[in-house]
């Protein structure tokens, strides 16, 4: 799309104050963003070093840094900042990590870290860890509304919360004591710097002059604050959004966000992009209707001049294993009959276990897929285990890689003695492992514990030293059996059939860096250089993973299709406590759900259909599903029932045999 239409062209050129553009689904909002950046430096003389442009996915912001790098003369992008919110936070951070009172070098913790670290704390402090996941909720909740450990216990209001806060407040404590921020931190930390410390604000205010943000209607509490603090004062910035795709309420995004700039920038200029350059008008239109049973903020009304399109199909299926059978076939068929790369498919549902029966159908009938959204390798637990192992090996000041092994397998160290042992070290100005040895300790530390780390770091400098005289991989592989590393993967898995997956995946991990230094040409690869090169070549796979539109039907959540489009969707499950979900029928937050199912509709280009089941198995019993209400909320001359008429069985098995005779037919022309 190379000409912009005047809406957008508006929203281009428009520099004169704060400015918000409500995109509609398949608006080209991404070429607006990329095209103001290069109109910013090349008609309004600002410097690429003080533009900044936020989204909220590595993605996202990399797509987006080489639309603009296309539009660029060499030289003219130098310095531009394009990153998540999170990125900007951690490069605030990295930046003023002293003034946050925090030792160079910090640690990011992952979901497998905090939930250890609470874990430990709630043994620690109540003899079990029950509700883990519940009290990290409480906890991600609290910090993106920039609520602190002491203002959430004066402010708890049952005893659930109360242990929360409680719990809250020993977490982070001991999170500060071990030199590492949590994910929500990247946000809360930056913006608790700019409230106290107005000569800090003021030095980022002259490095951000002109801001975008993308998506808009993602961001929670903090990230509005974060964004309001840096632009406030020049109100220089575009922010660009669209109030129906807001789906992200349980990750604490607020729509109304979008309200709120009207109020703190009175003087917001409004663009509506409204032409949609991806689906049919009959697409759109059930989008439209749809959506109009939302309350709204700013009307906007969708169109196209991608002509009418199909009609949107509407198929009852009898119950869940029909549904799959009957979706491979449609996708089968078109395939065949019209050439289509399998590719152009997408399958679209609620939730991830909706995914099983879809997968066993297609592999059955041999159909290519790729599904979205699953465990990458060096994200299970067992391969994080060892990859720390590896990481303390070539860098004992690693704390974040120290932290992760001390305990696995368990060596009676617990979360109050690596406090104090962190404590201890930022004042010495030292790793967590050299602080092990160190004589002071003792004054921190009762002697056994001391005995406990020393042992540990005593191992850990022996089997360096083997790595770097002998041979580092039978090193390695002895290592797993001296710390018995498989009696505690069987002791923390479900089955021995999961337990013996797991040590493969150890197993492979160690193959994997032999066979790196193996390919090393010259032969002078080290062992550190290996590990490296496997942690980078780790990050590239999965970012190339979600790049590649591999030849495969595409299968997702609705939550994961945001932001991309696919010539033939098919919306599974549309039946009431499946979408809308149950806890949303519950919780009356059916509007969310609602712009889930426009989400859903809007990334169809050519067609669309969605599918039911009448019966449904559910905890070992059939039940009678009825159709979702948003089935009703369409507009029914765009739509073509199909298996309604209660047929003979007989009748509807021979018509599924023709079709699949003449699939047969045609693939041996």
């Amino acid at each position: 799309m190379s000409r912009l239409n005047p809406r957008q062209q508006e929203a281009v050129h428009y520099i004169g104050g704060p400015m918000l553009v409500l995109a509609g689904a398949g608006s080209g909002k991404t070429s607006v963003i990329t095209r103001k950046i290069a109109y910013l430096i090349q008609q309004c003389g600002i410097r690429a070093q003080y533009i900044c442009a936020v989204t909220f996915t590595n993605k996202a912001a990399r797509e987006m840094k080489e639309r603009v790098g296309s539009l660029l003369r060499p030289g003219e992008g130098k310095g531009l900042t394009v990153s998540t919110f999170h990125n900007l936070g951690l490069n605030i951070i990295r930046r003023e990590y002293a003034r946050l009172g925090y030792k160079p070098g910090f640690s990011i913790f992952d979901e497998g870290d905090i939930k250890s670290l609470l874990s430990d704390i709630m043994q620690k402090e109540y003899s079990g860890d029950d509700g883990v996941d519940e009290i990290k909720g409480y906890i991600g909740n609290w910090k993106n509304d920039l609520v602190l450990p002491e203002q959430a216990l004066a402010e708890a209001r049952n005893p659930r919360e109360q242990t929360a806060a409680i719990v809250y407040t020993h977490y982070q404590r001991t999170l500060k004591a071990y030199n590492a921020v949590d994910f929500d931190d990247l946000i809360l930390q930056p913006v608790k710097l700019f409230q106290e410390h107005p000569e800090v604000l003021e030095k980022w205010r002259n490095r951000v002059r002109y801001m975008l943000v993308d998506e808009y209607q993602d961001t929670n509490a903090s990230q509005y604050l974060l964004v309001k603090l840096l632009v406030q004062e020049r109100a220089h910035f575009t922010v660009v959004g669209d109030d129906d795709q807001s789906i992200y309420a349980w990750r604490g995004a607020r729509p109304e966000n979008l309200m709120q700039l009207k109020e703190d920038f009175p003087s917001l200029k409004v663009v509506m992009l409204e032409q949609n350059y991806r689906s049919t008008s009959r697409i759109l239109k059930c989008a439209n209707v749809l959506i109009a049973n939302n309350p709204h903020a700013f009307e906007k009304q969708l169109w196209s001049e991608m002509g009418h399109g199909d009609p949107i199909r509407v198929i009852r299926c009898r119950n869940e294993d029909a549904e799959a059978e009957r979706v491979a076939l449609e996708i089968l068929t078109l395939h065949m009959r019209h050439q289509r790369p399998y590719s152009d498919f997408a399958i679209l549902y609620r939730g991830n276990h909706q995914a099983k029966l879809i997968e066993l159908k297609l592999q059955h009938h041999q159909i290519p897929y790729r599904l979205s959204g699953g465990t990458s390798f060096f994200a299970r637990q067992e391969v994080k285990d060892l990859m720390s192992y590896f990481r303390l090996l070539v860098n004992p000041d690693d704390d974040n890689a120290f932290l992760r092994v001390i305990n696995v397998p368990r060596r009676e160290i617990g979360s109050a003695t690596l406090e104090k042992l962190g404590n201890y070290a930022t004042e010495r100005k030292t790793s967590m492992y050299d602080a092990c040895d160190e004589i002071g300790l003792g004054e921190h530390l009762d002697s056994r514990y001391i005995d406990r780390l020393q042992r540990f770091k005593h191992y850990m400098d022996r089997l360096r030293q083997q790595c770097a005289q002998d041979d580092p991989i039978a090193a390695l592989r002895s290592m797993v059996m001296d710390i018995d590393y498989e009696n505690w993967i069987r002791q923390h898995t479900s089955s021995d059939k999961a337990a013996d997956f797991r040590m493969g995946n150890v197993w492979f991990l160690i193959e994997a860096l032999k066979n790196t230094l193996e390919k090393d040409e010259d032969g002078d690869m080290t062992i550190e250089q290996a590990i490296a090169k496997l942690v980078l070549r780790d990050m590239l796979e999965r970012q190339q993973e979600e790049e590649d539109g591999a030849e495969g039907v595409q299968m997702m959540t609705l939550h994961a299709s945001k932001g991309l489009e696919f010539p033939y969707v098919f919306v599974i499950g549309m039946e009431e406590e499946i979408l809308p979900h149950r806890s949303s029928i519950e919780a009356d937050t059916i509007e969310e759900e609602r712009r889930l199912a426009y989400v859903g509709i809007t990334r169809a280009r050519q067609t669309l259909a969605f599918t039911f089941a009448a019966k449904r198995k559910q905890y070992g019993e059939v039940i009678d599903c009825l159709p979702s209400r948003f089935l009703d909320e369409l507009p029914p001359e765009d739509l073509e029932w199909e298996g309604q008429e209660e047929a003979p069985v007989e009748v509807k098995a021979a018509r599924g045999n023709t079709a699949l005779a003449d699939i047969r037919a045609m693939l041996k022309r």
